[in-house]
């Protein structure tokens, strides 16, 4: 007894001992004034209109080099919770001694919404909400609201604040909160931010800084410089473990071939080592300057699998009203839906865009059959009166194949059937429609919530099916009759903080078996047992929201994707399946 007794006071002082470790740690001559370095100015603002974050107000700084001309546009660090790391002396000496570009400085404290009376009620803080959720919102603030009022600021000899619109020209940084905040802020606007100082982390539970381990290593891999601090006794909480959280982050942006570099140590959840180590970040962060941050490679098969080296997203065309229905003929072309305007748009082996002279009766998908007619059909919702489905011979003529039948995409098998998806709103269930090449139209399911895109593994014994108000992706068995059996939930997309649901819309397959999903995330690849492998960002237009996707090309190696008012192109490694070809039995996926 006397043993165990000992043994828990033993572990208990080593417990307390671990959480208090004294830390000291040397100070960089560029955190200590120096004679002879000028010194730069800085000023104090507040801000209180921001429509991005209602009703709050917040205290910002702002540090200006004593080098500055407005004549130039200044390289940019962005702080979350105000000064701190001794920055206005660090960067009067690393900019004095050029170890780092003429930077003006913002150090921001996170919003609150203060009470009517504080003597009464307390303001509602608003920092965990800015600092650590998910998604564009924060570094919205900053790009639409808060770096627009600072260049409406002067100094005190008048000079006009100049800001660089330059991503590769900005830095941003913070600790705990206000670090997963910046590496957010940087995650979702790498063109805007490439450069983060992250100290003590806050990558874990609270409000999605935990996925951060997971997305960074699907993701394709983004250009961004990021330099990470934290130590063995920082916090170990309900939600979760700093110390391994900043570690997993490390390995994970490793993993992906990000520029990353990071110090650990022993300390706890301060900002002692922190400041300490802060001149040394600067120092590498700001190196090469201005030679661009670049993207590395990536150690996710997948991804390198699919993506060709230096080959980005092309813009095809733009200025539509909402386009939808990617799809290719037997010779590569690929056809694409305007739908409001009615229009449907070729694109040739050239990359020249045609607009076909037909009506296409606001047509949202499009398929071809393997007799090379394209056929198309008519939207369901939005209170369009034609519902049909419309084949379109070589020469563009129109024949209904089904009348009194409107839906949202459309597939065609080999052996002439269709189906189609006819969804009726988020809440209620939808119907999947199969016509035979006879003309029967049979219901051969119902159920899933905006049952959206679908489209066919390359053997065309299954069918996937995209419920665009979950995260999931449905597959079917095809029976010889053509009905559908075994309905089971399959693929596990992943949702955006600022959504409810990852909106999967259009889908195909490529010749590996793997599956493509349009979603709120980009285009979501996943493998043949429903896992997620790699994430695809498509470029950002209006909400956002990828709408479909096709392989074309006289190879099929070309990606095909809408989005909005917009289509986009990019070469790949891989093919795509096309339906209108005999059905094969692709390799046996690993499990």
């Amino acid at each position: 007894m006397k043993k165990i007794l000992f043994a828990i006071i033993f572990l208990v002082k080593t417990t307390i001992f671990a959480q208090n470790v004294t830390e000291n740690y040397p100070e960089d001559s560029a955190s200590i004034e120096q004679k002879n370095v000028p010194k730069g100015e800085i000023l104090k603002f507040t801000f209180e209109n921001s429509k991005i974050f209602p009703g709050t107000w917040r205290e910002y700084w702002v540090y200006v080099p004593a080098q500055y001309r407005p004549d130039k546009p200044a390289c940019v660090y962005v702080n979350q919770d105000g000064i701190q790391w001794k920055a206005p002396t660090v960067f009067d000496n690393l900019i004095h001694r050029k170890q780092m570009p003429i930077t003006i400085g913002i150090f921001v404290m996170h919003g609150k919404v203060r009470a009517e009376n504080g003597e009464l009620a307390l303001d509602r803080f608003n920092r965990s909400f800015e600092y650590d959720g998910l998604g564009d919102n924060y570094a919205r603030f900053l790009l639409e609201e808060l770096l627009p009022e600072v260049e409406k600021q002067k100094t005190s000899d008048g000079r006009a604040i100049k800001l660089s619109k330059s991503g590769n020209d900005r830095a941003i940084g913070g600790s705990s909160s206000g670090a997963v905040c910046a590496f957010t802020a940087a995650w979702e606007r790498p063109n805007e931010f490439s450069r983060v100082f992250s100290a003590i982390g806050t990558y874990v539970g609270l409000r999605g800084g935990d996925r951060y381990t997971t997305l960074i290593r699907k993701y394709e891999p983004k250009a961004i410089r990021v330099f990470l601090q934290d130590g063995s006794n920082d916090n170990n909480s309900y939600a979760g473990d700093w110390w391994k959280a900043n570690e997993s982050i490390e390995r994970a942006l490793t993993f992906s071939g990000f520029e990353v570099n990071h110090i650990w140590g022993e300390g706890g959840h301060n900002s002692k080592h922190g400041t300490s180590i802060f001149p040394e970040a600067m120092r590498w962060l700001w190196k090469d300057y201005p030679k661009t941050v670049a993207a590395g490679k990536t150690k996710n098969q997948f991804l390198s699998d699919i993506l060709l080296p230096n080959e980005g997203w092309e813009l095809v065309g733009q200025g539509y009203g909402f386009t939808e229905g990617t799809a290719a003929n037997a010779k590569g072309e690929v056809f694409y839906q305007d739908i409001p305007n009615a229009k449907t748009y070729k694109v040739g082996l050239d990359g020249k865009v045609e607009l076909l002279p037909i009506d296409t009766k606001r047509a949202s998908g499009t398929a071809f059959a393997k007799d090379g007619t394209m056929v198309t059909i008519t939207s369901s919702w939005g209170g369009y009166p034609v519902k049909q489905i419309i084949s379109y011979d070589s020469a563009l003529k129109p024949k209904v194949v089904a009348d009194s039948l409107g839906g949202n995409d459309i597939v065609v098998a080999f052996n002439g059937n269709i189906y189609l998806t006819q969804p009726d709103g988020s809440e209620k269930p939808s119907k999947l429609f199969l016509v035979r090449p006879t003309g029967e139209k049979v219901v051969v399911d119902t159920g899933i919530k905006f049952a959206n895109g679908l489209a066919f593994s390359p053997d065309q014994t299954q069918l996937y099916v995209t419920e665009s108000a979950s995260h999931w992706v449905w597959v079917y068995q095809i029976k010889s009759d053509g009905t559908l059996i075994n309905k089971q939930r399959y693929g596990y997309l992943h949702v955006p903080d600022t959504a409810e649901n990852a909106w999967s819309d259009g889908i195909k397959c490529d010749r590996e078996g793997r599956i493509y999903v349009t979603s709120r995330s980009g285009i979501q690849v996943m493998d043949q047992t429903g896992k997620v492998n790699a994430i695809i960002p498509v470029p950002t237009t209006g909400n956002g929201q990828s709408s479909n996707l096709c392989f074309g090309g006289a190879n099929f190696d070309i990606l095909y994707v809408s989005s909005n008012d917009k289509v986009y192109r990019r070469k790949i490694k891989t093919r795509g399946v096309n339906t209108f070809e005999a059905p094969f039995k692709p390799a046996t996926p690993k499990l």
